[in-house]
């Protein structure tokens, strides 16, 4: 194996993994869709003029294949579906570092779902990542003209839902460790104030794990959820450990052995907590940690109490 090949693709790997991510919502499928970009590399007899521009492309190419059949099984999905949890983006870039986060978030994940997988690709090669539009027509194969008409089109779809959070993250973090300790601590007043009047609270389960409904709205029926929830969740020993989801505050939810049952995002804007996600389904939870079972412990948790002898 040629050393300084396998060095530039380690170099570069947390880009394409950025790259598919974001094109494919998927760890499983980004992480498949690098291998199989290392693997055309090493299959390529020339070296290219630019090894970043060359696997950039590849691995775009890759993407749009892999979420063209991928948009078949999403429709089919049994109730809402959300990306698979991202914890860290490998790239990083301290001077867009928070243009990237936000892009990275479940919201700007799910707008892009409303987009044709062309879009999708031109969309994150462009705006996310910066390339030039020379690139991206190598990469999607198709004219820069065209990938122009992409890029408008895909903006106008995002800037129609772009999402809006708290701009400084500080704020978030703080207001979401005060959500995370009102939960613990049961401080349903607490809980209350945090949550903004048309909060909602969204799970995919994607029918592999209890559910609380596919959404509930409002202030009142969210804090009745997490009120009920919180003297249940006591009893499985469970641990919400604070944690970054997607480049936003959230939370890993575990049971007493440590096993990952859960994740939330939360979206935060002007003080208040606006969206709740957890991601639920056990299959999209496999590289956050060992998984739980979910049903085990809801029935632990919902078990009629014991009396006393």
């Amino acid at each position: 194996m040629d050393r300084t090949k396998n060095e530039e693709f380690e170099e570069l790997r947390p880009l394409l993994f950025s790259i598919a991510y974001r094109i494919l919502g998927s760890v499983t499928e980004a992480e498949d869709a690098v291998q199989e970009t290392w693997l055309r590399y090493t299959a390529s007899p020339t070296p290219p003029a630019s090894t970043k521009s060359f696997l950039s492309a590849v691995v775009t190419r890759i993407s749009i294949d892999v979420l063209r059949s991928a948009r078949v099984r999403r429709e089919e999905y049994v109730g809402p579906w959300f990306p698979e949890p991202l914890l860290t983006d490998p790239y990083q870039d301290p001077e867009r570092a928070a243009e990237l986060a936000d892009s990275l978030s479940m919201a700007a994940l799910l707008l892009l779902e409303r987009l044709s997988p062309l879009e999708r690709a031109v969309f994150v090669l462009r705006d996310v990542f910066g390339f030039g539009f020379g690139e991206v027509a190598a990469a999607v194969g198709r004219s820069e003209a065209a990938c122009r008409q992409l890029a408008v089109r895909a903006r106008r779809h995002m800037d129609a839902g772009r999402p809006r959070f708290e701009a400084r993250r500080t704020e978030r973090e703080e207001l979401a460790g005060r959500f995370l300790d009102a939960f613990r601590d049961g401080d349903v007043d607490g809980l209350r104030e945090l949550l903004a009047a048309d909060v909602q609270m969204v799970g995919d389960g994607g029918g592999k794990a209890p559910q609380f409904g596919s959404r509930i709205i409002g202030t009142e029926n969210v804090v009745r959820v997490l009120d009920w929830s919180v003297s249940r969740f006591a009893r499985i020993g469970g641990v919400m450990e604070p944690h970054q989801v997607n480049g936003q505050p959230g939370a890993i939810v575990r049971d007493r052995d440590g096993k990952v049952l859960s994740t939330w995002a939360l979206d935060i804007l002007d003080g208040r907590i606006q969206t709740i996600r957890a991601v639920n389904n056990p299959d999209k939870l496999g590289h956050v940690g060992v998984v739980a079972d979910a049903w085990a412990a809801f029935h632990e948790a919902t078990a009629p109490d014991r009396p006393a002898d």
